[in-house]
C-alpha cells in the first residue's frame, strides 16, 4: 500500500451543492438562505446568544454559586486522620504522602473530628482552637 494511492471508500465524499447559479441549477435566487432577514444578506452577523433583542437566556437565569480559586490550595485534616500518620511529628510533607491532603495543597489545617489518642507534635500546619486544647490534652504539641 502506498499513501498516494489512498482514497475514501465511493459515496463517502459528497460534492458540495453550487448554490446562487440559476433556476435550472436547482439553488437558485435565495441560494438555500430563504426569504428577507439578517441571515440572508451578506456579512449578515450576530453574536453567540443573540436572540433577536429579546433578553439572552445567560441574562435571564439567575447567578448561582461560587467557586474559589484558592480553596484547592487550601486542605482540611480531620483530627482522628492524624492517627494514619507514621511518626509523632505532623508537618505538610508528612500529610502529603500519607494522602490525608492533595498533592498541590499549599496550607493545610487541623479541625476537630473524633478524637486523638496519641502524642503528635504538629509543625507548620494550621490548627483550630479546639483541636489544640484536644492534642495538648493528648499529649502533643503544636508550632
Amino acid at each position: 500500500m502506498r499513501l498516494n494511492t489512498i482514497k475514501p471508500k465511493a459515496g463517502a465524499k459528497k460534492t458540495a451543492k453550487r448554490v446562487g447559479r440559476g433556476v435550472a441549477a436547482g439553488g437558485g435566487k435565495t441560494a438555500g438562505r430563504g426569504v428577507k432577514g439578517q441571515t440572508s444578506r451578506a456579512g449578515g452577523y450576530h453574536k453567540v446568544g443573540f436572540e433577536g433583542g429579546q433578553m439572552p437566556l445567560q441574562r435571564r437565569l439567575p447567578k448561582v454559586g461560587f467557586h474559589s480559586l484558592r480553596a484547592r490550595l487550601h486542605a482540611e485534616v480531620r483530627l482522628h486522620e492524624l492517627a494514619k500518620v507514621e511518626g509523632d511529628t505532623v508537618d505538610l510533607a508528612v500529610l502529603k504522602n500519607a494522602r490525608l491532603i492533595p498533592k498541590h495543597a499549599e496550607q493545610a489545617k487541623v479541625i476537630v473530628s473524633g478524637t486523638l489518642d496519641r502524642a503528635v507534635k504538629v509543625v507548620g500546619v494550621k490548627v483550630t482552637a479546639g483541636a489544640r486544647k484536644l492534642i495538648e490534652a493528648a499529649g502533643g504539641s503544636v508550632e
